[in-house]
């Protein structure tokens, strides 16, 4: 049997059952980094293998303590897990141990899961390509020479080569969708506020990044959200989602898809990406489900504009100090300095210009939700790129404006906190995979999992995995 091969669902229910112990989990697991990280570098400050082993042997000689009992998982190098090391990618943060979990990993252990270290992830997680000068750049499984994606490149690359069952990721700007459509995986950014942060800095203003699961399939999607979701009585804004699992079997029925493709040629798309998503929604259309063409809804580039300022805004208020200090200005990446000093010269007025468009894009979005179970787009506009280059300078022969126009098609779900879950939609003629984004209503994401399981039972794409050894 090929451990690392197996669902995470279906792992915790053997663990449980014990018909497998933790231990017999772990190794296979510490077995399968060592074969395939040295290539693709996705896992980094791996704890010790004897450590591990012997938390393992403590699982299992404990009652299960939760749904993820004996689960090896490893963080996302943004988020701190005690012990552990929390670069952020940056020279500035390196080695720097973690005194404490920040809530959701503290969820993760609570619930059973065995922390074996960190996943690759840009630094600061700017950027939609995992590379740092601290850990290195992430490769992509299916090409070693390409971009993994980002910012949880390292999450989606350590589930594609089975060197993880479920991973942590987190989504600002497209960062749980583009790498788990590049490595042929799920990756779901949840509602807006269902999934805590920590509770630090400013708790009202900067909503937009949350916490998700990836994994091979729905089912672990859900496993793990069930986990990371709830309120969290130090933040205002939490939203109390019902649990996921249990719903995840109910058949979506014939499913009402909004298929918006380019956003009526305002985004630019590699050749190749609208052909093989069309391929997708003819198997949509065979499952029943009902795709209808949709005009653009909204006004990209006011979209765009809105996105850029409040998001700017965020980056200079989470990393002013550092741009503040000559010495540690100079060891931050160009993009990161390019967000504070826009964020720092932001006024009022241009703040509250962008969240009003902001508010109109929500209420035209809710507009379609009455005609709409979900609406779809390509999860990314471009195959995955020359890992060499730290972003592409174009599309299509349209010129990239700044080092993330190129992942604009994630905006729409970004920016008015929606739930979006990326769904793996095959492979181009280079071998490479792409995905498409399902985007549903504010607290419609157990509905979004149904609808991707029922895509998953027909699909099976991530049972494609890469050919690396």
């Amino acid at each position: 049997m090929d451990v690392t091969g197996l669902d995470a669902v279906d792992l915790a229910g053997r663990i449980a059952a014990r018909e497998l112990s933790a231990v017999e989990v772990m190794r296979a697991t510490l077995e399968r980094i060592a074969a395939v990280n040295p290539a693709v570098n996705a896992i980094v400050s791996l704890r010790p293998q004897a450590e591990l082993l012997r938390e393992a042997a403590r699982a299992d000689a404990q009652t299960a303590r939760g749904p993820l009992h004996g689960l090896p998982i490893a963080i996302k190098d943004l988020a701190d897990a005690a012990e552990l090391p929390t670069s952020q990618g940056s020279p500035l943060f390196a080695g720097q141990v973690a005194a404490a979990d920040d809530p959701v990993v503290a969820r993760l252990r609570a619930a059973g899961a065995i922390v074996i270290g960190k996943t690759n992830t840009p630094e600061f997680g700017l950027g939609s390509h995992t590379y740092n000068p601290v850990h290195g750049a992430t490769h992509n499984p299916y090409d070693l020479s390409r971009s993994a994606g980002g910012s949880s490149g390292g999450a989606a690359v350590a589930l594609a080569t089975g060197m993880l069952c479920i991973a942590d990721g987190s989504d600002m700007m497209g960062s749980l969708r583009n790498p788990a459509a590049w490595n042929n995986v799920y990756g779901m950014r949840p509602t807006w506020g269902a999934v805590p942060s920590e509770a630090e800095g400013d708790l009202f203003l900067h909503q937009l990044s949350t916490s998700g699961p990836m994994a091979r399939s729905p089912g672990d999607l859900a496993l793990l959200l069930d986990v990371m979701a709830g309120p969290d009585p130090r933040q205002p804004l939490g939203l109390a989602l019902a649990p996921v699992r249990d719903r995840l079997g109910v058949d979506p029925g014939a499913v009402r898809v909004g298929w918006l493709a380019d956003w009526g040629g305002a985004l630019p798309l590699d050749p190749g990406v609208l052909d093989l998503c069309g391929a997708a929604l003819g198997q949509m259309s065979g499952l029943g489900w009902q795709v209808e063409d949709l005009s653009p809804p909204f006004d990209a580039e006011a979209m765009w504009e809105s996105w850029i300022t409040l998001r700017s805004f965020s980056v200079a208020s989470g990393k002013g100090a550092l741009y503040e200090d000559p010495a540690k200005r100079v060891h931050l990446k160009p993009a990161a300095v390019w967000e504070i000093e826009r964020g720092r010269a932001m006024s009022g007025r241009a703040l509250q210009a962008a969240s009003h468009r902001r508010s109109d894009w929500f209420r035209a979005a809710m507009g379609l939700f009455d005609r709409f179970d979900v609406l779809a787009l390509p999860s990314a506009q471009t195959w995955p790129f020359d890992g060499a280059l730290d972003y592409p300078r174009q599309i299509a022969g349209h010129a990239m404006d700044t080092y993330h126009r190129w992942m604009q098609v994630v905006v729409p779900a970004s920016l008015i906190g929606l739930p979006a879950v990326n769904i793996p939609a095959g492979f181009g003629e280079a071998g490479l995979p792409m995905g498409l984004q399902l985007i549903g209503r504010r607290g419609s994401d157990a509905q979004l999992l149904q609808i991707a399981e029922r895509w998953h039972q027909a699909t099976r794409w991530p049972q494609e995995r890469p050919a690396l050894r």
